[in-house]
């Protein structure tokens, strides 16, 4: 029997100890809801926990990103939706504009609400923002962008894009040919040119010809003689045996008829009895006037055309069915740009880019406008047409990306959700299996001290030895 070493008491306190450190760490968990509360409770999960977490808040964040991006989406769309309205109306007053029956003074009422509505669209597209950032008016500096061409209702005309050019193909005419140009319908008047092909095909054949009522033939001999008489004539002036086509003549085969135009005052290309006969030359001229004209609508610079002088100078005899359009140039910011963050790494396929170009009435093609005459307000629809054609495709463009970003919402929330499970399972507490635990360390506890108690009462017995 010893008093020093009271190893019963020393193991009892030891197995206490160890119930009661159990027992507070069972308590801390139950408190804290958490089963790891430092890296000691369990080093290696808490270090995937804090991964996870740092994924979970990160894409936490990037759904709400995705959420602010519908939001700046949807500000843009639905400015853009009076944009469209306003628009629409413009396209109302030009082709109403463009009717015959409207006096100057209709006209010039049309074209106010016009530049009014004009006024508006660019304080729309000044003004618009999202969390002060400007979505409609582009971004950057001021510069020059082309602007498209049209080819002015005429029939036939084909426009090949270039960039900066345009290659311009007019529909081919010949005498007798009927077209309207400018709201105006001119014949193709024929060319002394044009009848005396008609001369030289029945040399060719042999036949007769008549020239300004009488008939001549042709004769093996290569020469033309009188029809009825069979002597050798010279007519128009020409070498003995021939016929000179003069302007103003009236030449027949039998099958076909034409008059040369008589152009002899201003040498114009408009004949000189009757204005709404012109030659082919000067209907390419002509064409080539009122596309240059169309295809300057909405610009700063109008626009040019490059080759093929004979279209745009008096001299009509070289006007030709092609030639080069420079197109014209209009001043306006480039698109703005802006990515939103939708992921929780700094990979750069979390970001979606939103491009918004300039809304303006100079990006849209319509600045300045006008439709104070019947013929402005007629090419005035062809480019409030392009106007709406580029607003509906950037609704549409916002609109794809808001039917996107809504997507990334639910898959964001989705692996938020699987994660954070994923997270709770490491390091959150099971509360029913450590309430057992601490429920078996309370015991454990409550019988250790019963035991240390004994313990110590067992060396009471030395006391009776001493007496």
């Amino acid at each position: 029997m010893v008093v020093q070493h009271n190893m019963q008491a020393a193991n009892a306190n030891r197995m206490l100890n160890v119930t009661t450190s159990a027992q507070s760490k069972s308590t801390e968990k139950l408190s804290s809801g958490y089963r790891i509360n430092r890296a000691a409770d369990d080093a290696a999960g808490l270090t995937i926990s804090e991964k996870m977490r740092k994924q979970i808040k990160g894409l936490d964040r990037a759904s709400t990103n995705a959420e602010d991006g519908v939001s700046a989406v949807q500000t843009a769309e639905g400015a853009l939706t009076e944009v469209h309205s306003m628009l629409q109306r413009m396209n109302e007053l030009a082709t109403q504009s463009a009717n015959g029956t409207n006096s100057n003074t209709d006209r010039k009422a049309i074209q106010d609400e016009i530049d009014q509505l004009t006024t508006e669209i660019d304080r729309v597209s000044e003004t618009t923002k999202f969390n002060e950032t400007y979505l409609l008016k582009g971004d950057g500096a001021e510069k020059a962008h082309n602007v498209n061409a049209h080819d002015a209702g005429l029939d036939g005309v084909t426009l090949t894009d270039k960039g900066d050019e345009v290659e311009v193909t007019l529909k081919e005419l010949k005498a007798g040919d009927k077209i309207s140009i400018a709201g105006k319908n001119y014949t193709i008047g024929a060319t002394a040119a044009d009848a005396q092909k008609i001369v030289k095909d029945q040399e060719t054949n042999g036949n007769t010809i008549t020239v300004n009522g009488k008939t001549y033939k042709y004769t093996d001999d290569k020469k033309w003689t009188d029809n009825d008489t069979g002597t050798q004539v010279t007519v128009g002036g020409g070498t003995a045996g021939s016929i000179t086509i003069k302007d103003g003549d009236v030449v027949s085969d039998g099958t076909k008829t034409l008059t040369a135009m008589k152009d002899a005052n201003a040498k114009d290309g408009i004949d000189d009895n009757d204005s709404t006969v012109i030659s082919a030359g000067k209907a390419y001229q002509l064409q080539t006037a009122e596309i240059v004209k169309a295809s300057s609508i909405g610009s700063d610079t109008a626009a040019t055309v490059k080759a093929n002088a004979g279209n745009t100078n008096a001299n009509y005899a070289n006007a030709t069915t092609t030639f080069t359009l420079t197109k014209g140039t209009v001043s306006y910011k480039d698109s703005l740009s802006f990515n939103l963050h939708v992921g929780a790494d700094a990979d750069m396929t979390n970001k979606i880019t939103v491009n918004i170009d300039s809304m303006n009435s100079a990006g849209l093609g319509v600045k300045g406008i006008k439709a104070d005459t019947e013929q402005d307000a007629t090419y005035a629809i062809d480019a409030i047409a392009d106007a709406i054609s580029t607003v509906s495709s950037q609704r549409s463009a916002l609109g794809a990306v808001q039917n996107r970003l809504e997507h990334t919402i639910n898959n964001l929330d989705n692996v938020v959700e699987n994660t954070t499970s994923a997270e709770s399972r490491i390091r959150d507490t099971d509360m029913a299996e450590e309430m057992v635990n601490y429920s078996k360390n309370n015991i454990l506890a409550q019988a250790g001290q019963s035991m240390l108690a004994q313990a110590n009462q067992s060396n009471q017995g030395v006391l009776s030895l001493l007496q």
